[in-house]
């Protein structure tokens, strides 16, 4: 009897220590969410549209750009003659060409009850829009970011197969996974390194319009629990000139001189060796790289920052691109099936900007890229060699960054057992 008491009295201090921290845990996201609070993406100004009728009031024609339609097509379907249509691009050439519509984009009319046109938008990208609005008997344009409502979510979860498979599991899109192993792509090979059992935390915004889930935002913090060994990376933007970084619970920067890999995700066939036998030539030489096998067509990325020395054909190599990049390295990407639009000679590359694509090109058994790297003229093995940290946050934002950094940390140390998902 005295033992089912105590195991009852064990069983109510665990359901109340989780109770504590699910509320804590509620306390510290709210507080979060508080903070991330934003003014508006949009403020409207007063002296900007003089319409009489409220936009509320107008009656709203929404139409898809199809390859082939023009302004003209569009706005006859609202009286437009071909000369005011002419006119109407002629008054706003200088804040945007309308001539530029692009297939797929929304293309909004906006119209009084007796048919006359009042307001017309244009969705120039996913982040801006064109509002043209008549005044004076002229139309008027003005370049607008779209009104998404910023929401703070989070998501936590264990891997079994692959990551983008644990994501949709907790009801989100590849975009986010695919964001996550951006994110830590520095430290971990979201193919070799990935073991069952991984799990991970997100804190990141999801954007809505009109109440509608369209996109994702950022990734506000992470963590990663890789093969035992735990990885954290909390968004920072300088107050000063607005720029943000990812950086870990110390302020030094998650990214390194090189990332990971050229492939997000990929299957290693064929690693480093100074004595490999060669699949077509039939004989033991050195393989100075790490072969990846993905899909013909899958894009490939350089993996630091650098200049493009090589774009070309290179005999048993097939199509390669060679990176010349700081501090004597330079990385080459045998091959390829082609390239990405300006990668030729002297052209400058950003670390994770796609060059090109997986192929079968040169001495090749199968669609895969031969990744390599040399320091100061030696081959290196990518997979072994340890690179070096970037800037690290700058020393007079570090207590700033600190404070909210460990807001950010305890929401994530929350345990994984008391939710999925969850969003604010």
């Amino acid at each position: 009897m005295k033992d089912i008491i105590q195991i009852n009295k064990k069983k109510k201090s665990e359901r109340l220590y989780l109770l504590f921290v699910f509320a804590m845990f509620l306390f510290f996201f709210v507080l979060l969410n508080s903070l991330h609070k934003k003014e508006p993406l949009i403020k409207e100004k007063e002296d900007i549209i003089q319409a009489k009728t409220p936009v509320l009031l107008l009656e709203e024609n929404k139409y898809f750009i199809q390859k082939g339609m023009t302004l003209t097509d569009i706005l006859s379907k609202h009286d437009f003659s071909p000369a005011e249509t002419y006119r109407l691009r002629e008054e706003t050439k200088p804040i945007y060409d309308l001539a530029k519509i692009k297939t797929g984009q929304e293309f909004r009319v906006y119209s009084s009850p007796e048919g006359k046109v009042k307001r017309l938008e244009y969705d120039i990208d996913d982040v801006n829009y064109l509002l043209l609005w008549r005044k004076e008997g002229k139309f008027r344009a003005e370049i607008r970011k779209i009104p998404y409502e910023i929401r703070m979510a989070m998501i936590f979860g264990i891997v079994e197969d692959n990551l983008i498979w644990a994501v949709n599991k907790l009801g989100e899109e590849d975009f986010l996974a695919l964001s996550l192993a951006e994110l830590f792509g520095w430290d971990i090979d979201f193919y070799t390194d990935l073991r069952r059992g991984d799990a991970f935390k997100i804190i990141f915004e999801k954007k809505y319009l009109k109440n509608e889930f369209v996109g994702y935002g950022k990734i506000l913090a992470a963590e990663f629990i890789n093969q035992g060994k735990s990885f954290k990376g909390f968004r920072y933007t300088y107050p000063d000139t607005k720029k943000s970084d990812y950086f870990d619970s110390e302020g030094d920067s998650l990214r390194k001189e090189f990332l990971k890999s050229p492939i997000k995700f990929a299957r290693i066939t064929s690693r480093f060796s100074f004595s490999r036998l060669h699949p077509i030539r039939k004989i033991f030489r050195p393989h100075y790289g790490v072969d990846y096998a993905a899909k013909i067509g899958t894009p490939v990325q350089a993996t630091a920052d650098g200049t493009v020395i090589f774009a070309g054909w290179n005999g048993g190599s097939g199509r390669m691109v060679r990176i010349r990049h700081k501090n004597a390295y330079e990385t080459m990407y045998l091959h390829l099936k082609n390239y990405a639009q300006g990668i030729r000679k002297g052209a400058k590359v950003t670390s994770g900007q796609i060059i090109g694509s997986v192929g079968s090109s040169g001495e090749s058994t199968g669609p895969h890229l031969d990744y390599r790297i040399k320091y100061r003229g030696k081959y290196i093995n990518p997979l072994s060699w340890r690179f070096e940290p970037v800037t690290p946050l700058r020393s007079e934002f570090l207590e700033d960054f600190k404070k909210k950094a460990e807001i950010y940390r305890f929401v994530l140390e929350a345990p994984l057992i008391l939710f999925s998902s969850f969003t604010l």
